[in-house]
């Protein structure tokens, strides 16, 4: 217990120095990518729940990314004031679930409320993933990746083909999310650190979150599972009931940060839902080690960073690709679980190496 706190404050230390650095170098636009690579942080926190501790995989988190992301884009961006007489509009507006605002060209647009906006982006990400989750996590292995990639194809094709979430344009003008007086999520420079604060106090809650989640009763039954899922039945298990609880969690984070970036951003766009996208969440997991939140974090952070800031340049992709490949063969159960790493944590923990298998 104790660890896991003096964990939590060493990364939120480590996130403070971080934006003192790049204040004291002048280099705050690191800041930028450094916010975004959080919120993708985000969706790997809950596919490794879902895949090291549930043992499901899933090849669709970008669809529920995108039905977060797009769900709040197309809520907060749709004018009302054509409506504005109508008796539901006028509730809502006495309720103080809409706004009033300008547009890029100055005109007024009614909108919902960018906090409504948020609840019901997770309610329709909640009904989704439980009528997917029913059917699709029956199967295993190869057969449950493929429905997952299935269901993640038919959200991107929906995105890309549906005039009203902007077609291959996707949706821009998108507003801040004034999550209270003063503080809000938008891409204004001169707000970039208040940005960056948001979003890793959001990833450390999020951290917080999972671990405790791990080291209770829920995360006992969860590794169980993945272990072995009919010898977890059969000791009373609802390994039914578990799996799908965890995919509804999983989405739930890829649909919030979908929110919060498509109003970082100002808008969305369908490669967002692509199934590259995908891909390279199920690789940094892998690159992190399957059952390892630090190790995820850690990757997540860092490839995210590189590749947003362009290092990859036009072989983005093939990178991610490669790294799953090199992973998957030399090891599957993540870099920072690699025999040199294992003896560097039996030298810090001043353990004999023929006492410890490594495993955390």
């Amino acid at each position: 217990m104790r660890g896991r706190y003096l964990h939590i404050t060493l990364l939120s230390i480590f996130v403070v120095a971080v934006q003192v650095i790049t204040q004291i170098t002048d280099t705050t636009y690191y800041l930028t990518q450094l916010t975004m690579a959080a919120y993708y942080s985000l969706v790997i926190l809950g596919l490794t729940l879902l895949m090291g501790y549930a043992g499901q995989i899933s090849l669709g988190h970008a669809g529920f990314f995108a039905i977060g992301g797009y769900t709040s884009a197309v809520l907060t961006t749709y004018n009302l004031i054509p409506y504005k007489e109508k008796a539901i509009v006028k509730v809502m507006a006495s309720m103080g679930m809409l706004q009033m605002r300008e547009d890029l060209y100055g005109g007024q647009i009614l909108n919902l409320h960018p906090w409504i906006a948020f609840l019901l982006a997770i309610a329709i990400t909640v009904a989704v993933a439980y009528v997917i989750g029913i059917p699709v996590l029956k199967l295993k292995g190869h057969y449950l990746a493929m429905a997952t990639l299935g269901f993640g194809i038919i959200i991107y094709r929906i995105v890309l083909g549906t005039p009203l979430f902007g077609e291959a344009d996707g949706i821009s003008d998108v507003p801040a999310f004034g999550l209270l007086p003063g503080i809000e999520v938008s891409g204004d420079m001169s707000m970039r650190i208040q940005n960056y604060y948001i979003a890793w106090v959001i990833v450390i809650v999020a951290v917080l979150l999972l671990l405790n989640l791990i080291d209770s009763r829920v995360g006992r039954a969860l590794r169980a599972i993945h272990g072995a899922e009919d010898a977890a039945d059969a000791m009373g298990v609802n390994t039914a009931e578990y799996k799908l609880k965890t995919f509804i969690l999983s989405a739930v984070f890829a649909a919030t940060a979908g929110v919060f970036l498509t109003h970082f951003n100002g808008g969305i766009g369908p490669s967002e839902a692509s199934v590259m996208k995908s891909v390279r969440y199920v690789a940094i997991v892998a690159a992190g080690g399957m059952a390892s939140i630090w190790g995820a974090l850690t990757m997540a952070a860092v490839l995210n960073f590189l590749s947003l800031r362009g290092y990859f340049g036009s072989y983005d992709d093939a990178v991610f690709g490669a790294i799953l490949i090199v992973i998957m063969l030399f090891a599957p159960e993540g870099i920072l679980r690699l025999p040199v790493m294992k003896n560097i944590q039996r030298l810090l923990r001043f353990k004999p190496s023929e006492g410890s298998d490594g495993a955390s």
